[in-house]
């Protein structure tokens, strides 16, 4: 009841027209919980409605960007109902992946050690802290010589190397480093940084490859284009640069994110691409959260500032199902009757960063 009292006290808000990106991120949240949080499982559903095989698979990942969505809010808001929910992830967690934190995916631990890294610092608990330096010894283990080094993908693909496990661990390493400044983390990250930018970026626009060797060839997947890549990519370079002042960072991280917008996003309506279900559904929110840091370390990005702003404008608008607080895929559309957590995940993501940005008045324009 009490979530649902919060999304009415928004809405009301919203129709007075005193909206800010702020409220629209507390609806968007309060839709979150409303419509995904299994109480029993301390986890997130897959899928809203849930049916009876909704939570057949662990999506390992993407309850870890509900971790990370959770410390947004709870970061914006200080609220112990936010914070309790975060603590119950932290058990749900454990509880669906047999008691321990490691799993065969170097990405998904990526996703997860960053969330709980993120969580030790806006909470200060020491569990956090201990999940997220487990998490970070075991991601060590995935770095090899195969394909010249990098981190590989997953366990028993040991050759196989991709942006999706290198760029993150690069934000990671250099995040740990920040907080507590051991500099075997900043050389794990300018070390994994390096490899992914010899082998995974295109020297000639800054456009960021998917992977290397996936089917045991040695090709690089160049046709699979995907926001996800090109925003971690672009966080690996804005984490470098606040961790060191090195300027080539930061020039790193403004050219693919050029390269994305010129590539990705429609030239007439600037809108990004629906990236479908599934997986795809979280690529935009990731693009977007990391197009944002970009911005807050470099407030003259304005073109990717334009591109949140036009995305977030459509998406609330045009996007979103004002009953249920629910967000599509495609973000010009309204969504399915029924969406995955992936996809909604991305609208709550940006709703979040929309925020931020307007907390720090980066925003050109308001919510409108």
């Amino acid at each position: 009841m009490a979530n649902e009292q919060k999304v009415t006290e928004a809405k009301v808000s919203q129709e007075h027209g005193k909206g800010s990106w702020e409220q629209r991120a507390e609806l968007a949240q309060a839709g979150l919980i409303e419509h995904y949080w299994n109480s029993k499982l301390n986890l997130f559903n897959n899928l809203s409605p849930c049916n009876d095989l909704c939570n057949e698979k662990f999506h390992y990942w993407w309850q870890a960007h509900g971790v990370d969505t959770l410390v947004d809010a709870y970061v914006r808001t200080g609220s112990s109902e936010t914070k309790g929910y975060i603590s119950s992830m932290y058990q749900g967690m454990l509880d669906r992946n047999a008691g321990v934190w490691p799993n065969e995916f170097y990405d998904d631990m990526e996703w997860l050690a960053l969330a709980w890294l993120r969580a030790f610092e806006a909470t200060g608990e020491e569990k956090y802290k201990e999940a997220a330096l487990i998490l970070w010894a075991d991601i060590q283990t995935g770095w090899n010589e195969l394909q010249g080094g990098g981190i590989a993908w997953r366990k028993p693909q040991l050759d196989y190397k991709n942006t999706p496990a290198n760029s993150p661990a690069v934000i990671l390493a250099a995040r740990l480093y920040q907080k507590f400044g051991h500099e075997e983390d900043l050389a794990w990250a300018q070390k994994i940084y390096d490899w992914q930018k010899a082998h995974l970026v295109d020297p000639d626009t800054g456009f960021v490859w998917d992977g290397l060797n996936r089917e045991g060839d040695g090709r690089i997947d160049k046709a699979w284009e995907f926001s996800y890549c090109q925003g971690v990519y672009i966080g690996a370079g804005v984490e470098l640069y606040r961790v060191t002042g090195d300027k080539r960072y930061l020039t790193d991280a403004a050219r693919t994110a050029q390269a994305a917008q010129e590539r990705l996003a429609s030239p007439i309506t600037g809108m990004l691409p629906s990236e479908s279900n599934g997986d795809g559904g979280l690529f935009k929110g990731i693009f977007i959260r990391y197009l944002a840091e970009l911005v807050l370390v470099d407030p003259s990005q304005a073109a990717a500032r334009e591109l949140l702003e036009t995305n977030a404008q459509t998406l609330w608008h045009a996007g979103r199902d004002e009953q249920r607080q629910l967000f599509s895929k495609s973000w010009t559309t309204a969504p399915d009757p029924a969406e995955d957590l992936s996809v909604n995940l991305s609208g709550v993501m940006l709703m979040e960063q929309m925020a931020l940005l307007e907390k720090r008045g980066l925003l050109h324009s308001g919510s409108k």
